[in-house]
């Protein structure tokens, strides 16, 4: 059988391939120039997000539903010192901020991601030695092509900022004592002056008649006498801590002897002590301690209110209960003051929040204290720290850490020299 010859390849087959393949050529080049001015576009709106994220002064972080750590932005690497974005994707948000192997069950992410709304938090963290204070705002971020969800945090270093707070809480406050503490101070003064001097006086005209009396009688005018004055003496020092109290701000730098601070308050609280049925004070001092140096006042209103906390602790308990006062040295450069008490402790949602301005979990009228929050402000200004030790229902302890003065450290190391 014979097969028909192929046909010749004509000029016009030749003209249609090469205009196919033109066409074919023209239409790569554009969309190799739609998809440059796509790329480039593209890259634009990267960097110009990337502008504004880096425009963002707070802590910014995605996270997924276990909190683990999925992106961060430069000011995360700032805070924890890190050398790059990468360096925390993959750690859990808790590990960083707490130091903790569960997560906090005050979270903000948990109830944004449940509710699928934006919620705020304000909480305290220690980084690096210090304790910083953050407000968050957790929004939830839910896509269908995701295998979870996803939440964006922002943390604001509100630090400072509630320093200041505090600093305007308490001297609006301590204004407030000042003005009532001179009003006490003269309104006591006065008819204690005319006590003593009676009492004074009939000390006085007593050796005139001491032998007109048996020796029983004289000796107990002579006790009884006494006694009112010495009782004059400490009402006397009551209302002098009273007006230093009113007048914190002055900023007396000087030697201060945690020791002698203790003994001096516990005095200046011995009738409200005396109220508080079923609270005991122990003491345990270090009679070695060193000295310090910063504002006497300020560190007698930061141990007032760890008492008058740690009397209402136990109070509130309904049982009898011991507060420990103690003083130690810390290594070669710090002295601890501690109040330990077995009241009713602190549950662990609230720990963050206790050195917030204005927060008190006490109703309105109770204590006497000016708030933790200016405890704290008071310790940050002598460069110490103030922290807490709490279990509800078996009590808490504050420790608050102050630095010796600077030539006994000084001293200290040419000793070791």
């Amino acid at each position: 059988m014979k097969t028909p010859a192929s046909r010749p390849t004509s000029m016009a087959d030749l003209i249609g391939i090469e205009h196919t393949k033109l066409d074919f050529f023209q239409e790569v080049q554009r969309k190799v120039e739609e998809l440059k001015t796509a790329n480039t576009e593209s890259e634009n709106q990267r960097q110009e997000i990337t502008a504004i994220l880096d425009g963002i002064t707070d802590v910014m972080m995605v996270l997924s539903e276990d909190m683990r750590i999925i992106s961060v932005n430069h000011v995360f690497t700032n805070l924890f010192s890190y050398p790059n974005e990468q360096t925390a994707v993959g750690r859990y948000c808790y590990e960083l901020f707490r130091n903790e192997d569960e997560p906090c069950p005050e979270c903000p992410a948990f109830r944004s991601l449940s509710t699928n709304s934006v919620c705020k938090e304000t909480a305290s963290f220690k980084i690096d030695g210090r304790t910083m204070q953050f407000e968050m705002v957790a929004s939830p971020l839910k896509n269908p092509d995701w295998p979870q969800h996803r939440v964006l945090i922002f943390k604001r270093d509100v630090t400072m900022e509630k320093e200041y707070q505090a600093k305007y809480y308490q001297a609006e406050k301590l204004a407030t004592i000042g003005v009532l503490a001179t009003g006490v101070a003269h309104e006591v003064n006065n008819p204690l002056m005319a006590i003593s001097g009676y009492a004074e006086g009939i000390q006085r005209r007593l050796s005139r008649v001491e032998h007109l009396m048996d020796p029983g009688m004289r000796q107990d005018f002579r006790e009884y006498t006494e006694t009112i004055l010495k009782e004059c003496r400490r009402c006397r020092d009551i209302v002098r801590a009273l007006l230093n109290f009113g007048h914190p701000l002055s900023n007396r730098q000087g030697v201060v002897h945690l020791n002698a601070v203790v003994v001096e308050t516990l005095r200046l609280l011995q009738y409200h002590l005396r109220k508080k049925r079923g609270v005991n004070v122990v003491e345990h001092l270090d009679p070695d301690l060193p000295a310090i140096e910063g504002d006497e006042s300020q560190i007698k209103q930061v141990l007032l209110n760890l008492l008058t906390n740690a009397t209402d602790a136990i109070e509130a308990t309904g049982r009898q209960g011991c507060i420990t006062v103690r003083t130690f040295r810390k290594g070669e450069d710090a002295v601890v003051l501690a109040v330990e008490d077995t009241g009713c402790g602190i549950p662990s949602g609230n720990c963050d929040k206790l050195f917030d301005p204005f927060y008190t979990t006490k109703p309105v009228g109770k204590g006497i204290g000016i708030g933790l929050s200016t405890c704290y402000a008071i310790v940050q200004e002598h460069q110490g720290e103030i922290t807490v030790v709490s279990e509800p229902g078996k009590g808490s302890i504050f420790f608050v850490t102050l630095p010796l003065m600077q030539q006994d450290v000084d001293a200290k190391e040419h000793c070791h020299a």
